[in-house]
């Protein structure tokens, strides 16, 4: 399987990355099997950043392999576990089981409202949930042990600018 990662710098190697920063899945490197979508968040993150450089990389991911040898969870659709699961990292919470890789759906900007509605009890989490799945949600596959960088390749980093 191919996935991607877009940024303002190429990724040939992967890093966990640790920040401190409250993500969905928590702390690592994240990819996603939608190149659209990781050209969408390379144009974000160079705005964000203020930089004019994009650039889509590209990776092998070995995704039977790491299935067999890896802790792996993995949600289909929006649904009340993968919500408290983003409301947990997002908040700092302890997740109760470490998993070597994190795969579902994406909760960018417009989400992120609908969860932040929920957090603060706006919304219900059923009326959440109604919200999340009536959006086409991109997936992220989030790699977050060093041991699971192992199943991620580098295959090929194209210049988004110099494309254009």
């Amino acid at each position: 399987m191919i996935v991607y990662h877009g940024s303002t710098v190429p990724v040939e190697v992967p890093k966990i990355m640790n920040g401190g920063r409250k993500l969905d899945f928590g702390e690592g490197f994240y990819t996603t099997s939608s190149k659209e979508q990781a050209i969408i968040w390379a144009e974000i993150v160079s705005v964000r950043r203020e930089m004019s450089a994009k650039f889509l990389s590209s990776y092998y991911f070995d995704c039977e392999k790491a299935q067999n040898e890896l802790e792996i969870i993995r949600f289909l659709e929006p649904d009340e576990v993968w919500l408290d699961f983003i409301c947990a990292n997002r908040s700092g919470r302890t997740i109760s089981k470490p998993y070597d890789i994190v795969i579902g759906p994406v909760a960018n900007d417009k989400v992120y409202r609908v969860v932040q509605f929920y957090e603060n009890g706006v919304y219900d989490k059923d009326e959440a949930i109604r919200r999340l799945k009536a959006d086409k949600l991109f997936d992220q596959i989030l790699f977050h042990t060093e041991k699971s960088l192992k199943y991620c390749r580098f295959a090929e980093c194209v210049d988004l600018e110099a494309t254009q």
